[in-house]
């Protein structure tokens, strides 16, 4: 049974290479979008490419989670060695495609910290245009400052910085 699956492993290990190396040029992109005056409409771009080569992962992902099944493999890291091992036992060469494989989970890591890194830049930039919007509408905010007892104090703002006619 393994003869019949190997070829069609080897092909979706290196289809999800290919789409994950993509996800990493993308998220490599927005990065670099993000640190520049960020263009909403290039973002928004770069954001639907990501999202349509993470549908093309999922379904890479259900491909060689029935692969495994039909193994009677779980498909976890454990399912995914154990058919490595497997398709060794009966004389596969693999070596090919477990490089492909840890080079997948390496970008992973990659762009997992690349995604947590975009995400912060995001929360930044949203918080100060809410900030600035605020601030030029005249709307009051509260400043939190600690007491000598440790707890938190407010001190409410109010400073507009628009003239109103």
């Amino acid at each position: 049974m393994l003869e019949k699956t190997w070829p069609l492993a080897e092909n979706v290990i290196r289809t999800i290479l290919e789409l994950t190396e993509n996800l990493y040029q993308q998220l490599d992109q927005e990065a670099g979008l993000l640190k520049s005056a960020p263009k909403p409409d290039l973002v928004d771009s770069v954001t639907a490419t990501k999202r349509q080569i993470l549908s093309e992962l999922e379904t890479c992902n259900q491909q060689l989670g029935q692969i495994l099944t039909a193994a009677k493999l779980p498909n976890t890291q454990d399912g995914i060695q154990a058919y490595f091992q497997q398709a060794e036992n009966i004389g596969i060469s693999t070596s090919a495609t477990l490089d492909n494989w840890a080079a997948i989970r390496s970008l992973c890591s990659d762009c997992k910290t690349l995604n947590e890194q975009n995400g912060a830049s995001i929360e930044l930039l949203a918080t100060h245009a809410k900030r600035s919007l605020d601030i030029l509408k005249g709307k009051t905010r509260e400043a939190g400052t600690y007491g000598r007892n440790g707890v938190t104090e407010n001190e409410r703002l109010s400073h507009t910085l628009t003239l109103r006619l």
